[in-house]
């Protein structure tokens, strides 16, 4: 598989691996448990997690200055894992859940500055570690294999972001289980109802039969309410810490084969000993920054689409997903819950990718490889099809304001897990079809001198992407789930019409 690629790439791909697999066991629960531990509704969550999703990759427009000002790329990287551990480190901590009122500020400020110490720990981390797998094919030898390399790479990110989510929810229902609780999606809403006085009458009725059938015989639902949200969210907490081990793994491979990764800071002492460095001219620089920004401008509506699979895509799995045909016993714990569907779609990048690089390597070897800025926009296309689908699938879905008068829908007015499955596939086409091969566009089309602040840009324009993601939260809780999937079929339409409008340019600056 890396025969023809870099010494370096398994090792880049193996610590991003470990790190990645950190980063997805937090991102598959952390929506269900800011709903859970603070009592918040989908659209202040959605913010929220915009806020967060969106720091992530700005703060890499800010690894990437600080790496290319000392050319210190590997040191960097480095504290970046240590950072994103503290973060972690940060979250796990239990506390005293439901949150009392002169608590609350006080808990929720914490849990976001663990939160963008996360944030600020991967801005140092991502972008410039995938600067250093681009320097890697600047060498000649490995030149043509950029765009396989890539996506290589960018499998081995989904190898731990499979396992990531069922590690999540096996530890939380694990402690939930333990504590003589049953798991299901729609108590810990009920829950905050009851305690705050806003249930309705159906909603009582349906938290009283869910407690009977989680064994509860006693009438205090005021009592169980609130151990059920304590033992839930502190569930929520173990898993954080589970992140924590993952990334010290991913430090000591990242440590121990930080001699394989090319070392900018060497080449700029010898280029100050007097060796002489190849400026390129400044004309060139400035195309090629032209044609970069253009696609990040394009790419901020895939992103604001593509990224709704943490948000409303979860909220859809938990609130009109039948997830009892999803149930396994593990014997030590259920993996049941809407996180799952948060495994779906890294499966499928790992299933996928040897097929599309195979396809591809068919194609170049008849000399009928689509140029990289084609298949992007190909891949918007290809997005716009996978909303299309859920579109299609949710008409006559009733609006949300009413499955939560109803105290949530029972599981035979839900729809199938095959929707979102299918949904996930036709999406994860199309994130090979634009991720990967952005990242391995900018390595190309970078200019040396700004490749880490470039490949932080690509995240930026993600960043600008992932900042919109509460309108689809706004949408959810507000339209029809028909209406509220349109809206991504139509960003990513327009981002692939915008695209194949540039082509001809792009595919100039970049050769």
């Amino acid at each position: 598989m890396f025969k023809n690629h870099p010494q370096g790439l398994l090792a880049a791909s193996l610590a991003n691996m470990g790190e990645r697999f950190g980063f997805y066991t937090m991102m598959a629960i952390l929506t269900l448990f800011l709903m859970t531990k603070f009592g918040l509704d989908e659209t202040t969550t959605g913010v929220i997690y915009s806020i967060f999703y969106a720091s992530i990759y700005l703060l890499a427009l800010v690894g990437g200055l600080l790496a290319d000002k000392t050319r210190n790329y590997k040191g960097i990287i480095l504290t970046g894992l240590l950072l994103m551990s503290l973060g972690y480190l940060i979250i796990a901590i239990p506390t005293s859940t439901p949150v009392p009122a002169d608590k609350f500020g006080i808990l929720l400020a914490l849990t976001c500055l663990g939160l963008f110490v996360i944030a600020f720990g991967n801005g140092l981390f991502k972008g410039n570690l995938q600067a250093l797998v681009g320097q890697m094919y600047d060498d000649p030898r490995y030149s043509k294999m950029r765009d396989s390399g890539f996506q290589l790479f960018y499998m081995f990110i989904n190898v731990g972001a499979i396992f990531a989510p069922f590690i999540a929810v096996g530890v939380r229902n694990w402690w939930v289980e333990k504590n003589g609780f049953i798991y299901n999606a729609d108590l810990p809403a009920l829950a905050h109802q009851h305690l705050g006085n806003t249930i309705s009458p159906e909603g009582a009725s349906r938290l009283q039969s869910l407690a009977s059938e989680g064994g509860f015989t006693g009438s205090d639902l005021t009592a169980f309410s609130s151990e059920y949200l304590n033992v839930f969210t502190t569930g929520f907490h173990y898993a954080f810490a589970v992140a924590i081990f993952a990334m010290l793994i991913s430090l000591v491979i990242y440590y121990v084969n930080r001699n394989k990764f090319p070392d900018p800071a060497h080449e700029k002492r010898a280029a100050a000993g007097g060796v002489v460095v190849e400026e390129m001219d400044i004309k060139e620089v400035k195309q090629r920054l032209y044609a970069l920004f253009a696609v990040f401008a394009v790419v901020i509506f895939f992103w604001f689409s593509f990224h709704q699979n943490g948000l409303t895509l979860t909220y859809f799995a938990k609130d009109y997903t039948d997830l009892s045909q999803i149930k396994i016993n593990l014997g030590f714990a259920t993996l049941q819950g809407a996180e799952i569907f948060q495994a779906i779609n890294p499966f499928f990048v790992v299933f996928l990718t040897p097929i599309i690089v195979g396809f591809f390597g068919w194609q170049r070897a008849r000399g009928k490889e689509p140029s990289t800025p084609r298949k992007i926009a190909i891949g918007m296309g290809i997005a716009a099809l996978a909303y299309a689908v859920m579109a299609i699938g949710s008409m006559g879905l009733p609006l949300k304001g009413e499955v939560d008068a109803l105290g949530g829908l029972p599981d035979a007015a839900r729809v199938t897990p095959w929707l979102l499955i299918g949904t996930y596939f036709i999406l994860t086409v199309a994130e090979l079809f634009i991720s990967p091969l952005g990242i391995s566009f900018v390595s190309k089309v970078a200019p040396p001198r700004y490749q880490g602040i470039m490949q932080g840009a690509w995240l930026g324009a993600t960043a600008v992407g992932n900042s919109l993601l509460f309108i689809g939260a706004v949408f959810y809780t507000s339209f029809s789930m028909t209406a509220t999937w349109m809206v991504f079929v139509t960003a990513c339409l327009i981002s692939m019409f915008t695209m194949l409008a540039m082509i001809k340019w792009l595919e100039r600056v970049a050769k």
